[in-house]
């Protein structure tokens, strides 16, 4: 046995060790909660989890805020009196997430090509006259014949539609006033628990009377929409599996 073929069952090994020790501690938190609902997330500060980052975007010059002589109104207002819609760190909106793709793509490429070569010498200089001449010169120099054809086909066709609505909180405001929000919703049903999470840029002006915003005008948006439970647990493949499908090279 080579000395690489050792290395790499060796390896394999270790990490067939590494993913049981991983399965092992896996299965004892899920043998602890055997008829236990699945826990809630607790509601944390955005801004206090591991790798948060605050958002940075190139920024116009600041503008200075003027008012006009005998006038309560300011310069760059939306409105006279006070406004409701979110403006503020810890302002809550809704961000109402309504996602409708499709996409039905199909291509199809056929080429053929055939082509053939043939040259020779049938009779030179009277050769069929003389018995001998034919075995000295040959019928055909040159035969050559080539055939090529080529046919893929290719498609695409997805669907994917989520109607629903989350509560974002402002948790940065950005120097030329857009805010920065963050909104998580935990819903859980039997022994699942179906998350949505919405993160993005969105401008005031975006922001509708009733302190709503559509999912469409968040720039940088990220939106995740998930679960965990018993349904999810029963739909991945089993550790093993995972190991194997990326140890194997067939």
């Amino acid at each position: 046995m080579s000395v690489s073929r050792i290395n790499r069952l060796i390896l394999t090994s270790a990490l067939l060790a590494v993913a049981a020790f991983a399965s092992g501690c896996s299965s004892i938190d899920r043998l602890s909660q055997i008829g236990e609902k699945p826990k809630l997330t607790e509601i944390e500060n955005p801004t206090t989890q591991p790798g948060y980052k605050p958002v940075q975007m190139p920024m116009p010059k600041p503008e200075q805020a003027s008012y006009n002589a005998n006038s309560l109104w300011r310069n760059g207002s939306r409105a006279f009196f006070r406004d409701q819609r979110a403006a503020r760190v810890g302002d809550i909106m809704t961000v109402t997430v309504n996602i409708t793709d499709k996409a039905n793509i199909a291509n199809q490429t056929q080429r053929s090509r055939s082509s053939k070569e043939d040259s020779g010498i049938s009779d030179f200089l009277g050769s069929e006259t003389i018995t001998q001449a034919n075995k000295i010169l040959p019928g055909k120099i040159l035969t050559a014949e080539a055939i090529a054809s080529t046919d893929g086909k290719g498609s695409v066709n997805r669907q994917e539609a989520l109607q629903t609505n989350v509560a974002a909180v402002v948790t940065q405001v950005l120097p030329n006033g857009n805010l920065v929000v963050e909104g998580k919703q935990e819903i859980r049903v039997n022994f699942e628990i179906r998350e949505l999470i919405v993160a993005g840029i969105v401008r005031p002006e975006d922001i509708q009377s009733d302190n709503t915003i559509d999912s469409s005008k968040i720039a940088q948006a990220r939106i995740a929409y998930g679960g965990r439970g018993q349904i999810t647990d029963v739909q991945q493949p089993r550790y093993g599996q995972q190991v194997m499908d990326v140890l194997l090279p067939f």
